[in-house]
């Protein structure tokens, strides 16, 4: 091989290293307190329901904002239903059984938190348990709250895009249970090679290495 193919190699190589770390899988971290959570973040954004109505159905999807980043969320098979109180609404479905999908996030969120908890139908805080749930591009994490309070929190970092977050309630022995939502955080986070993509840029390395050296030789 000549010395001008062997140095047609090296961006070839740089490519394939940069490619192979783009494709690096994802992966989701649950974070069960909001110091922690948001420790592990950068730039937060709350979105505290203001306004939002708890007196009257409200169509799903709703397009909002937490910050500077914008998202979606859409009660699975109904209407939005606030809860809480005016001065402090919660987001809730119409329907017990309805799950709620946050998504369409924009401004590079990898990052989703907040309280969550259930309501009766009365709109007031009921003791149940939820389950939580989100997805990146390695797939979906999903994480029960027992016993959930108001103050309650569950936050998922992604070390990627964090394509969607879903919340729904554990329909209790008696009676119904309204997933319910407060003080939705989104934020995003700075992306961290995997140790594997550490391990391929080194060997890449000295792959170059090898090649200046055998340059140097020819």
């Amino acid at each position: 091989m000549s010395i001008k193919n062997k140095f047609a190699l090296q961006p070839l190589v740089l490519a394939a290293l940069l490619g192979a770390a783009a494709s690096a899988q994802a992966t989701v971290t649950v974070y069960t307190t909001q110091a922690s959570f948001l420790a592990a973040v950068t730039a937060p954004g709350v979105d505290t329901f203001t306004g939002f109505s708890i007196s009257g159905a409200t169509p799903s999807p709703i397009n909002r904002t937490a910050g500077s980043y914008g998202y979606t969320a859409t009660a699975s098979t109904s209407s939005f239903f606030g809860a809480g109180t005016v001065a402090n609404p919660w987001l809730s479905t119409n329907i017990a059984t309805d799950s709620v999908t946050f998504n369409g996030f924009t401004g590079g969120v990898s990052a989703i938190g907040g309280n969550f908890f259930g309501s009766n139908i009365s709109g007031l805080f009921a003791a149940g348990d939820v389950v939580l749930t989100a997805t990146d591009a390695s797939g979906t994490v999903t994480q029960t709250i027992t016993g959930a309070t108001t103050s309650s929190f569950i936050g998922f970092v992604s070390n990627g895009p964090l394509l969607s977050a879903t919340l729904a309630s554990v329909r209790p022995v008696s009676g119904a249970l309204w997933p319910t939502a407060d003080n939705l955080i989104l934020a995003t986070v700075a992306a961290v090679p995997e140790p594997q993509t550490y391990a391929l840029l080194l060997s890449g390395l000295g792959v170059l290495g090898l090649i200046a050296r055998r340059r140097r030789q020819g």
